[in-house]
């Protein structure tokens, strides 16, 4: 891991729609990025902010906390699905942001939904962005699930026959309904976390703790 003290901290935020929710904690907490962070034909990767001692990476929403994780990245926000599914142990999340509200279910399609039994069954297949999590989930029930791993499409592995259930976030639940699928469980209610790499918090402990308590106080705003 490489983190030396006199480098900027590294912010790392996800792409897409988290990045929009996040925009008014990061205007509270005085972050202000450099003009290409909001230019969509740009190409950069990492930015400068209007503070010499803060750099912001954006990158996927699953790297996000892979790069803190390994020290690529001092800060960063993950979903509650993603720390989840990964357990890195040098990740804490010590701010729920109370953004990016979403919900980890099991999907089916309707007309077997309705008359479905998952107790009746030791072994089951299905779809998801989230072998790891999937996979501790039904072991916790008895069930062992062979997990075919997808990063998009997932509601329609079931119609080409690919597995007769998914797992994935739900929002709405329109994506599921047009595909003829229905929820039948929930795995995990999804929100947006601060996370920091546990060794820069040793390391570099008074920028760091400020910047915890800035997201914590514009969380609380």
């Amino acid at each position: 891991m490489r983190m030396r003290n006199m480098d900027p901290l590294i912010l790392a935020l996800p792409k897409g729609r988290i990045l929009n929710e996040l925009a008014p904690i990061l205007k509270a907490c005085g972050i202000e990025p450099e003009a290409d962070f909001t230019d969509e034909c740009s190409r950069k990767l990492r930015f400068s902010t209007n503070d010499p001692g803060l750099d912001i990476i954006r990158v996927r929403s699953f790297d996000a906390a892979t790069f803190v994780a390994y020290g690529g990245a001092h800060l960063g926000v993950a979903g509650s699905d993603v720390l989840e599914e990964f357990s890195y142990s040098e990740l804490y999340a010590p701010v729920d942001l109370k953004i990016g509200h979403c919900r980890l279910s099991v999907a089916m399609p309707v007309q077997e939904a309705e008359t479905e039994n998952t107790t009746r069954h030791s072994h089951i297949r299905i779809a998801t962005k989230y072998p790891n999590l999937t996979a501790r989930h039904f072991a916790n029930a008895g069930i062992q699930a062979e997990c075919i791993k997808l990063n998009g499409a997932m509601e329609i592995a079931p119609a080409l026959g690919l597995c007769r259930r998914i797992v994935d976030l739900v929002s709405t639940g329109s994506t599921l309904k047009a595909n003829g699928l229905a929820e039948t469980e929930t795995i995990l209610e999804v929100s947006s976390k601060l996370i920091v790499n546990r060794t820069a918090l040793k390391t570099r402990a008074e920028a760091m703790e400020a910047w915890i308590e800035r997201f914590r106080q514009a969380t609380r705003a």
